[in-house]
């Protein structure tokens, strides 16, 4: 709910986070950025910052979003450059495999903190959260930036794949000449589904992991198999 800032997560109080990010963002926007040299007007950004909060987990689409503001999409994608270089977004590449099949080859985006991410959205406490439709996804980022943590892994060695309309991994950890890929569903008890069979068909994956947020462990196929996060994170 709070993110990972220190001043944020430790607070005594549910308000003072809450109060903290709003800080933080503004202070962010008005005084970071144009002392970074980065000359885009504070209310540009956090309309863009805002509008990119509905695209956390999905495909980048920097033409609708330039359609939105009444800017160019090469504007657009300045605005994204910016807060993927200030550590606010992470811009997931696709992996592109030597395959016969219609893949998708543009970059998923994500919120690095979640806690920034809820403000944005205006959720505001756990009930809140809870019961928005954006639960899920928020979920997957946390959980995504936390395994890729894990791994050390830098831009070059973290992916997502998809083939349209026919199967989807969530992430692809290529590091140490393995191939592991992720699924990140928020359920007591994922299972198998085809989109995760044709993922380790089609990329030879080594290992195939979906992780949840319930206290669980259990294998689904041979070398798939479900994990909570923070089990996961021990091992």
């Amino acid at each position: 709910m709070r993110g990972g800032f220190p001043d944020s997560y430790l607070a005594a109080i549910n308000r003072v986070s809450l109060d903290w990010r709003s800080a933080y963002i503004a202070t962010f926007l008005e005084r970071d950025i144009p002392n970074l040299g980065i000359q885009v007007p504070p209310q540009t950004l956090r309309r863009f910052w805002m509008m990119l909060a509905h695209y956390h987990g999905n495909i980048f689409n920097a033409s609708e979003i330039g359609q939105s503001m009444g800017v160019a999409h090469t504007t657009v994608r300045h605005h994204l450059d910016i807060l993927t270089g200030t550590f606010m977004i992470r811009e997931l590449r696709p992996w592109i495999e030597n395959i016969n099949k219609r893949q998708i080859k543009s970059p998923k985006i994500y919120f690095r903190d979640s806690g920034i991410y809820h403000n944005l959205l205006g959720i505001t406490d756990q009930k809140s959260l809870l019961t928005n439709p954006k639960l899920g996804a928020s979920w997957e980022g946390m959980a995504l930036e936390q395994i890729i943590r894990h791994f050390h892994a830098t831009p070059e060695e973290a992916y997502f794949w998809g083939v349209h309309s026919q199967a989807e991994l969530d992430l692809l950890i290529m590091k140490n000449g393995k191939r592991i890929g992720f699924e990140f569903k928020y359920s007591d008890a994922p299972q198998l589904t085809k989109s995760m069979q044709i993922a380790q068909d089609i990329l030879n994956l080594d290992e195939l992991y979906g992780i949840c947020p319930s206290k669980t462990e259990y294998k689904l196929a041979k070398n798939i198999y479900v994990f909570d996060i923070e089990k996961y994170l021990t091992l």
